[in-house]
């Protein structure tokens, strides 16, 4: 993912952390050396997640669990009986992978919100993974009780991607100074960079419109939960990726154009990745849609959507760099 770098030096006087602050004792300077590999497991189990919960949709094990945060009535984990089925244990390993997260969370919240060598505002991004996961299993309770609203099931999914994006924004952000963010190239690198990261929003939405409106979509009785052409919403979706391939295209040619150095050179490269995995991430989409859309490829597919969002992350944060 984003290259190693040392541990960021302590931030002078004003730039957000004080004297007094940091001539206080750190109770965790031991475990600092583990933030980074902590935050890379963050973001892996973000994208993980997203497998996990694909499977509960493509085996139709959204109400595998009949209530919630309790799996069963007074039993908190699947009880296993001749009646039972696969269901609830799909259902249930996705609410174990939460309760993983959660404890990454808190991981991430204790050795990122308590550097008092950085800045508050790369410090207060450490509440975000633990906040993200908690509110996920708010959502996901009320998918439960609403029995799969549509509605709820959608956004369950987005809230997901943009945790892979912020996830890979503090890893990158780990790595960084503390200074003001500079552009590594020109003007039009940075708007080109920023024009793509935008463009992933439709293309993760309108790809939740495919799966919401196809038979994939977690409902075995009538084969779809959101009233739309499955046809009308593929090919809006495969435009939505085209326009968003044709930007990165764009983004590469300009850093090709820009004056060699480390920094662009890192910035090539993520551009570079990025265009690897849209790639595969389209060819995965157009040989589910000419197969008939088997599940395993599908669970590939949002699989890739995490990877995706991690990517272009990835990318656009390359374009940038702090002192």
């Amino acid at each position: 993912m984003t290259s190693p770098s040392p541990a960021a030096p302590a931030p002078e006087a004003g730039a957000g952390a004080t004297p007094d602050q940091t001539d206080r004792p750190d109770r965790l300077a031991r475990f600092r050396p583990w933030t980074r590999g902590v935050l890379l497991a963050n973001v892996i189990g973000q994208i993980l997640v997203i497998g996990t919960g694909g499977a509960v949709r493509l085996t139709d094990s959204g109400l595998g669990c009949s209530t919630w945060p309790m799996c069963e009535p007074g039993h908190f984990t699947p009880v296993f009986h001749e009646a039972s089925s696969i269901h609830s244990f799909v259902e249930f390993g996705n609410r174990t992978m939460t309760g993983v997260l959660s404890v990454i969370g808190v991981m991430v919240l204790l050795l990122v919100w308590t550097d008092r060598r950085r800045s508050e505002s790369y410090r207060a991004l450490g509440i975000v993974p633990l906040a993200g996961v908690l509110t996920q299993a708010v959502i996901g309770g009320i998918v439960v009780l609403l029995h799969l609203h549509p509605g709820w099931v959608s956004l369950h999914f987005g809230v997901s991607v943009a945790l892979v994006w912020f996830s890979a924004y503090l890893l990158h952000r780990h790595g960084e100074g503390d200074g003001p963010p500079q552009r590594v190239a020109g003007r039009g690198v940075a708007t080109v960079g920023a024009l793509l990261g935008l463009l992933l929003i439709p293309v993760v939405t309108l790809g939740v419109l495919v799966t919401g409106s196809g038979p994939h979509s977690g409902d075995d009785t009538v084969g779809y939960r959101l009233a739309l052409d499955p046809l009308t919403m593929t090919r809006a979706h495969s435009e939505s990726v085209w326009l968003f391939l044709v930007t990165l295209v764009v983004l590469l040619v300009l850093l090709h154009r820009a004056a060699a150095g480390p920094r662009v050179a890192a910035a090539r490269k993520g551009a570079w990745l990025l265009l690897a995995v849209t790639l595969a991430q389209g060819l995965i989409g157009y040989v589910q849609y000419f197969t008939g859309l088997p599940e395993l490829l599908v669970g590939f597919h949002l699989v890739g959507a995490g990877c995706l969002a991690w990517a272009t992350a990835n990318a656009v944060l390359q374009l940038r760099t702090r002192s």
